[in-house]
C-alpha cells in the first residue's frame, strides 16, 4: 500500500501561498553590516561639547518643540565613554583643541564627529591667533552644519545626513564588522598658556 504525503504549511489569511512557496511572514534576510550599520544609525547617542552660543541651539534640539528623540538622539551623554557622536558647537580655541582631541580620543569606535556652526566649521568672523580655523584640523568631521548659530532644524537635518551616512557605511574586510575599528592617529600642535 503506497503511502501519501501531504505538506501542510499553517498560515494566516494575510500571507499569500503560491504553491509551495510561501510569501510574507516573519523572516529577514540581511547581511551583518546592514543590520549593524542600521542599529547604529538609529540609535546615536551625542556627546555634548557646547562651546559658545551654538550649544543654547544644540539644546533646544532635545526640547518638546523640536523633540530629537523622535531619530533615536536624545540621550545626550555628558561622558565620552558612553557617546559616539560628538557635536562640537562653537568656536573651538587653541587652548581648547588638545581637551577636545583627547575626548575625542577616549571616545569608543565607531564615533563621528557634527560640526555645528560657522566658527566649528570654518572660524566664522573670528580669523585670528586664538581660534582654529575648522574644527577639521584637530578631529575628522563628518557633517558639517552651516549657520551663525544654526537653527536646531539645522541640526536635527545634520543629524538625519549623519544617520543616512553610517547606513551605507561599507564594511572593507571582515575586520571592519567588529564594534572596534582603527583610525590613524592625528598630531596636535602645542600651545603654550
Amino acid at each position: 500500500m503506497p503511502k501519501k504525503v501531504e505538506t501542510i504549511v499553517l498560515h494566516d489569511s494575510s500571507t499569500p501561498v503560491l504553491g509551495d512557496v510561501q510569501k510574507g511572514g516573519n523572516v529577514v534576510i540581511t547581511s551583518l553590516e546592514t543590520l549593524l550599520n542600521q542599529a547604529r544609525a538609529n540609535s546615536l547617542w551625542p556627546l555634548t561639547f557646547g562651546l559658545a552660543c551654538c550649544a543654547i541651539e544644540m539644546m533646544s534640539t532635545v526640547a518638546s518643540r523640536f523633540d530629537l528623540a523622535r531619530f533615536g538622539s536624545e540621550a545626550f551623554r555628558a561622558t565620552p565613554r558612553q557617546a559616539d557622536v560628538m557635536i562640537i558647537a562653537g568656536r573651538l580655541s587653541k587652548k581648547m583643541a588638545p581637551v577636545l582631541r583627547q575626548i575625542y580620543d577616549q571616545m569608543p569606535e565607531p564615533k563621528w564627529v557634527i560640526s555645528m556652526g560657522a566658527c566649528a566649521s570654518s572660524g566664522g568672523v573670528y580669523n585670528n591667533y586664538a581660534i582654529i580655523q575648522g574644527a577639521d584640523q584637530v578631529v575628522p568631521v563628518d557633517v558639517y552644519v552651516p549657520g551663525c548659530p544654526p537653527s536646531p532644524d539645522a541640526l536635527i537635518y545634520g543629524i538625519l545626513k549623519l544617520q543616512e551616512k553610517v547606513k551605507r557605511h561599507s564594511a572593507k574586510n571582515l575586520s571592519d564588522l567588529r564594534l572596534t575599528e582603527v583610525h590613524a592617529p592625528r598630531t596636535l600642535e602645542e600651545v603654550e598658556a
